[in-house]
């Protein structure tokens, strides 16, 4: 497997991932292939090197001609579905821009359909993101792992005033990602950088166990007097199998609310776990808690597809005392399952088959289904269980 690792310690920005991107071998005659099939007026990349803090890097820069009007959402899945990419490259670059307008429309509170991306969506954002995932393509990258990412500090200003770093989009999109503290007084991490880093890369951490074939340095657009303003991509073959790097793992994102309970009663914690739970909650639990003045409490946490938050929020607050529900992105690593019915002297068993990195198989039988047969038959639970796993591992 070829792992791609993004060292962001100077914090992450379209033009930077692009400049590694093309620093490590992507040929810009293929970027600037797909960008202009995406009708993009006089569009192109041009990258040349330079030097921050004394290292060497290379800075990719885009170069526009006469500006579209503010982009919606439905106006740049247009652009990229009339251009010429792969399937798999308009997907992730979908994603990113789906991203986007999620995090600006959390911000601002209106629908997704209605964003106007502004500066996202002018034509040097569209080039960033589409060359960036144009390049890991090109180089054949099957997993991206990226560093914790560091935001800068201090404020900046855009269309809608003087905000403080992290910018509220660039917040939102990160939700979920290890963020590395940094006293830089700069907008280290982009909304462009945080929307790539965190669509494309499937875990955060050290560098993984890798033979090392390519490096590629990118170089952002300022001098900074505290470290190199660059951003590294260390490209090379997965030296030994995880479960984190395993084909047999999938990954996905979901979403964790939590909110700290210590005014209501156990029915009504109850009666509101089996509310979430029927509104699509993958999985609802609550911890024992100590709060302020010595009072017992309850954490009560729900993790959920992002899609079910604003259902699940809304069964919090309207069920319990809650004042405030907190809720992060997490990315998880789910074994491939699939359903699977034995026989057994009690009659059929339903259960899941679950996939384990290294091939192995493990059959679950579903507790629903043993019960309903322990009660049908008269006999105990644990004998119909254990006669379902025996004939899963008999064939």
């Amino acid at each position: 497997m070829l792992l791609a690792y993004l060292d962001c310690a100077s914090g992450a920005s379209g033009d930077m991932i692009l400049g590694a991107l093309v620093d490590a071998g992507v040929p810009l005659d293929a970027l600037n292939r797909a960008i202009t099939s995406l009708a993009l007026r006089d569009c192109h990349v041009t990258a040349g090197e330079v030097r921050r803090c004394g290292f060497r890097a290379t800075q990719a820069q885009v170069h526009v001609g006469p500006e579209h009007p503010a982009r919606q959402l439905p106006d740049i899945l247009a652009l990229l579905a009339q251009g010429d990419l792969t399937p798999p490259q308009q997907e992730q670059a979908e994603q990113v821009f789906r991203r986007l307008a999620e995090a600006e429309a959390r911000v601002h509170g209106i629908p997704i359909d209605h964003v106007h991306f502004h500066e996202l969506g002018a034509a040097d954002t569209i080039v960033d993101v589409v060359g960036s995932v144009v390049g890991f393509d090109l180089l054949g990258v099957e997993r991206v792992v990226a560093s914790p990412i560091p935001t800068g500090s201090g404020r900046i200003a855009m269309a809608h005033g003087l905000v403080s770093v992290p910018a509220p989009a660039t917040a939102e999109l990160l939700r979920g990602v290890p963020l590395a503290a940094s006293r830089v007084e700069a907008e280290l991490t982009t909304p462009t950088g945080a929307a790539l880093v965190s669509t494309l890369a499937a875990e955060y951490g050290p560098p993984p166990a890798m033979t090392l074939e390519r490096i590629g340095c990118g170089a952002g657009r300022r001098d900074l007097a505290e470290q190199p303003n660059l951003l590294r991509v260390l490209i090379g073959q997965a030296t030994e199998p995880s479960a984190a790097s395993d084909f047999a793992v999938e990954t996905d994102e979901v979403c964790l609310l939590e909110t700290n309970l210590d005014d209501i009663d156990g029915q009504t914690i109850g009666y509101c776990v089996e509310r979430l739970r029927t509104a699509g909650a993958l999985d609802v639990w609550t911890t024992p808690i100590q709060m302020k003045k010595n009072r017992p409490g309850v954490l009560l946490s729900v993790l959920c597809r992002s899609e079910d938050v604003a259902t699940l929020e809304t069964i919090l607050f309207t069920e319990t005392s809650t004042l405030g529900v907190r809720h992060r992105r997490l990315r998880r690593h789910v074994l491939p399952r699939e359903a699977r019915e034995v026989t057994t002297p009690w009659g059929p068993i339903q259960g899941k088959i679950r996939q384990l990195p290294d091939g192995q198989t493990r059959f679950a039988p579903e507790y629903e289904s043993c019960r309903a047969a322990a009660e049908r038959h008269g006999v105990p639970l644990g004998e119909v269980r254990d006669a379902a796993q025996r004939a899963f591992e008999n064939g």
